[in-house]
């Protein structure tokens, strides 16, 4: 089953996947933020720190179920794998133009 996942929310999840650290960090509008069930992560050097630590550095990878767009907000649900955690989890994706203004990853 394909899934269409809107531009740059698919770049930045094949980023992702491939750990791509430079990509995933460059993905980011200048005041990009990472809210990880209520933790937030703003500019670079935090969201790389936090990356490092839950993400990239983790080894993630997401496997797309489904997703939705409202406007410039696109949501993907998926599975999630790491070293760090696992499971089905939905993330929110901003999108202001060709970066992410914001990901907000919750329960899926």
């Amino acid at each position: 089953m394909s899934i269409d996942i809107p531009e740059p929310v698919a770049a930045f999840i094949d980023l992702v996947n491939r750990h791509d650290r430079e990509g995933f960090l460059n993905a980011f509008t200048e005041t990009g933020f990472v809210d990880d069930w209520g933790r937030v992560f703003t500019g670079r050097d935090a969201i790389d720190d936090w990356s490092q630590k839950e993400f990239i550095g983790a080894s993630g990878v997401l496997t797309p179920e489904q997703t939705s767009r409202q406007g410039e907000e696109v949501t993907v649900i998926g599975d999630w794998r790491s070293t760090y955690a696992n499971g089905r989890s939905t993330f929110t994706f901003r999108i202001a133009g060709d970066k992410l203004e914001s990901m907000t990853i919750r329960e899926g």
